[in-house]
């Protein structure tokens, strides 16, 4: 059985027309385009960025990009520049922040961390019941991922015997964050859709994930989930886990010279 979390369909013709993200705004893309499935238009990734507080780096981040994908670095307002690796990127907080202050608090963006497999499940199944359109951002560590290019015989093993090890190796491993988009169930495994922000990566930037590598993946991250405010709350609820922001290394809104990690 397959499961789509509610506006998922909007939410992909969306990221078609968006992709790839802008250079080291990962979180600002999927906020951008939650923003834009709940009617807030105009809104660009770079609004989202000066809000949420990101930083990027002067000299580019192709050496972090996935291989074979080429950067994007069309900004259209002047953001935080740092030098430093370390010290760019995009904070849950400040993912958190730019939904609600863009939208005036119509938008939540609920978070859920210590997240399992169990968790991971509950999360799209409540999403996919949800009565409104529902964004799931999850920030991730890549190198727990399958590869995104997955046979067909890789799929259907683990599927039908939760062979786990049956996928290719992971394409990179960063910090980074995707969208949850549904959940398929075999006899053995669930795979969890991944919608990516890199047209390299899967089919047009879409591939498919084990719940385990996504719940590990999630490891000291977390969701957020991005809703019309009530709509979010519920969903965060019945996701269990821990309604807490997490400290995923990039600056925090207004905060500058910290320690950080990629976006």
């Amino acid at each position: 059985m397959t499961m789509l979390t509610r506006g998922a369909d909007g939410l992909l013709e969306l990221h078609a027309a968006e992709l790839p993200q802008k250079d080291e705004l990962c979180g600002c893309f999927w906020a951008t385009l939650a923003l834009r499935l709940n009617g807030e238009e105009p809104i660009e990734q770079d609004d989202v960025a000066l809000v949420a507080g990101s930083v990027i780096t002067s000299h580019g981040s192709v050496h972090l990009l996935p291989l074979g994908q080429e950067g994007r670095n069309d900004y259209r307002l002047e953001l935080p520049v740092t030098g430093d690796d370390a010290s760019s990127g995009t904070s849950a907080h400040g993912v958190a922040l730019a939904v609600s202050e863009l939208t005036d608090g119509r938008l939540a963006a609920c978070p859920v961390s210590g997240l399992d497999v169990a968790g991971v499940r509950a999360v799209l199944r409540a999403a996919a019941e949800a009565t409104a359109p529902v964004v799931l951002i999850a920030n991730v560590q890549t190198g727990a991922f399958w590869g995104s290019h997955a046979s067909a015989s890789q799929v259907a093993a683990y599927l039908e015997r939760g062979a786990l090890d049956a996928g290719p190796e992971p394409d990179w491993s960063v910090g980074h964050f995707v969208a949850l988009i549904g959940l398929s169930e075999g006899r053995a495994g669930a795979l969890v859709t991944v919608a990516d922000t890199y047209p390299v990566l899967g089919a047009g930037g879409v591939h498919l994930q084990p719940v385990e590598a996504v719940a590990a993946a999630l490891e000291g991250r977390g969701v957020l989930v991005v809703a019309e405010a009530e709509v979010a709350r519920r969903v965060a609820d019945v996701a269990g886990g821990l309604a807490e922001l997490w400290d995923n290394g990039s600056p925090l809104p207004g905060v500058r010279g910290q320690p950080a990690g990629a976006g």
